[in-house]
């Protein structure tokens, strides 16, 4: 199974970017599928989630300006990003957790990265 991420890049403060990503390969079920961020020198966190009945949590830092949602036709999940900030700087990995088959346990899948950039 691979994650393949999209849509990072430079932005202002205040601007708005939108990050994708498409799972691929052999897998029976998702279940969730969520983006963790990491800055330079700090620890990866998760940012949002969002559970296989669209259950959706965020990290305080980001609740109210970034919105996680989910297309199950196309195996992606995004993330809508607004009123960015600096701080939002890092390298975003989108992360699952599926099933390769029923009644067998999860296992994770994390994708490459892309960098965001948000300049003041």
């Amino acid at each position: 199974v691979q994650l393949q991420a999209s849509g990072g890049g430079l932005v202002q403060a205040g601007g708005s970017l939108r990050l994708s990503c498409q799972a691929s390969g052999s897998f029976a079920t998702i279940n969730d599928m969520g983006w963790y961020r990491q800055g330079a020198g700090k620890q990866r966190e998760l940012v949002a989630r969002i559970t296989s009945d669209d259950s959706t949590s965020y990290a305080d830092s980001v609740k109210g300006r970034f919105t996680i949602s989910r297309d199950y036709a196309k195996n992606t999940v995004y993330l809508l990003m607004d009123s960015l900030k600096p701080e939002d700087t890092g390298v975003y990995f989108c992360h699952m957790e599926y099933q390769r088959a029923s009644y067998v346990p999860a296992v994770a899948s994390w994708g490459q990265g892309t960098q965001l950039t948000v300049s003041s």
